[in-house]
């Protein structure tokens, strides 16, 4: 069992110990460390656990804690890995790892300096649906990625501080845009170098100075493309959604808002219904387990399992870094009006990554376009000529297996 000092007593930090400690969990939060006394002694009290503090460097330093997990405020994380580096301590960071990328810089720098174990808690890189899509682009069976889409939107976030620009280093596009470009990079591949973005963000609903809504879309060496939309204006709940275009497939995944789970109540449900729901009452979208739908089990028992098996988890502070990276480019863009290179100081993937080919023969002579079977039942054929360029098409009885 590893003992945990949890670092948040807010939204986050309930999902965490609620994933730490359900279904039997060994894994268990020791202390807690909150800036309100009030809600860290009552945190305490609903999760079971010991011990609880207003602070951080006592909740760090305890010496029975092993692990640190981080779910602040952005602005408080450099302060907290610091902490965990200079106590040699094993340290999970929520998303975004930093308000920038010279923030998250500090921190990869900084464990990777300590030598300590690291995890990026990137959350919906884990859900259920997710690591079973995963396992089917690895296997081959959409073929090469060539198109990503990820989609965040809600009404906006629980707490003050994500709509306070300075608390929080940005708007919708850091908070969640985060989400969306991780996913992008587990299914084009993480090995594969973001080379440049092109990005819209802008304030349309919000009395913020931060954006409230976003469009972007990464370029990447391989000629794949990960685009993500992300919104704190939208009505409904909350909708994550990805779609994955292969040479070879397709996946739709849908984690949230309409899974299959609805419920129509005139009376009411009487209490929390899921994240961001906006009602009560009339056509509800109730989730089964939301800590394991939203892939907090997966990811800490994949964080645990390379912590005690001293190995590199799935996704780590040097992920954190180059998505940070990434959102930077977004936002110089989103400036520009123009494609912005990612400007990465630290890569370790491939280079000069070959690009995106499924070119077929179909004889000596031509290589395929494209096969259908039209609806008389025989097959189009669209050629093009290897030697003249020229495409044509040309018609086949289907073959009867």
């Amino acid at each position: 069992m590893a003992k945990v000092a949890m670092l948040g007593a807010g939204f986050i930090g309930d999902f965490y110990t609620f994933s730490l400690h359900g279904q039997r969990g060994r894994d268990k939060v020791h202390v807690i460390y909150s800036r309100d006394e009030l809600r860290g002694k009552a945190f305490a009290k609903k999760h079971g656990i010991p011990r609880w503090t207003t602070s951080m460097k006592e909740a760090v330093n305890d010496p029975e804690v092993e692990v640190v997990i981080i779910g602040l405020p952005n602005n408080l994380h450099l302060e907290a890995v610091q902490l965990a580096a200079a106590a040699k301590k094993a340290v999970f960071c929520t998303k975004p790892l930093g308000r920038n990328a010279t923030e998250a810089k500090k921190m990869l720098d900084l464990v990777e300096k300590a030598g300590i174990m690291n995890g990026y808690l990137e959350d919906l890189v884990y859900t259920p649906k997710t690591l079973k899509a995963l396992k089917a682009v690895q296997s081959g069976s959409v073929g090469q990625v060539i198109w990503t889409r990820s989609r965040e939107t809600h009404p906006g976030p629980h707490s003050d501080w994500f709509w306070t620009k300075g608390i929080s280093g940005g708007g919708v596009l850091l908070d969640m845009g985060c989400h969306c470009i991780e996913i992008a990079r587990n299914y084009i591949g993480k090995d594969i170098k973001p080379i440049e973005v092109i990005c819209w963000a802008d304030t349309l609903v919000k009395p913020i100075e931060a954006e409230d809504n976003a469009l972007g879309w990464v370029r990447y060496e391989n000629g794949a493309v990960g685009q993500f939309e992300v919104s704190w204006t939208f009505r409904g709940g909350m909708d994550l959604r990805d779609e994955v275009m292969g040479t070879d497939g397709t996946i739709w995944v849908n984690n949230f808002l309409r899974t299959g789970f609805e419920m129509f109540t005139a009376a009411g449900e009487k209490g929390y219904v899921a994240e961001k729901a906006e009602t009560e009452k009339g056509w509800i979208f109730p989730v089964g387990d939301e800590v394991v739908e939203l892939g907090y089990t997966d990811m800490f028992t994949d964080m645990f399992r390379a912590y005690e098996n001293k190995i590199q988890a799935s996704e780590t502070f040097y992920d954190g870094y180059i998505v940070n990276e990434i959102m930077d480019a977004c936002y110089r863009s989103a400036k520009s009006k123009k494609w912005e290179p990612v400007k990465l100081k630290v890569w370790r993937g491939r280079d000069n990554a070959p690009k995106i080919s499924a070119i077929k023969d179909f004889d000596k002579n031509h290589i395929l376009v494209k096969e259908e079977t039209m609806p008389d039942g025989t097959v189009k054929l669209i050629l093009k000529d290897k030697k003249t360029g020229k495409i044509t098409q040309t018609r086949r009885k289907q073959t009867v297996k």
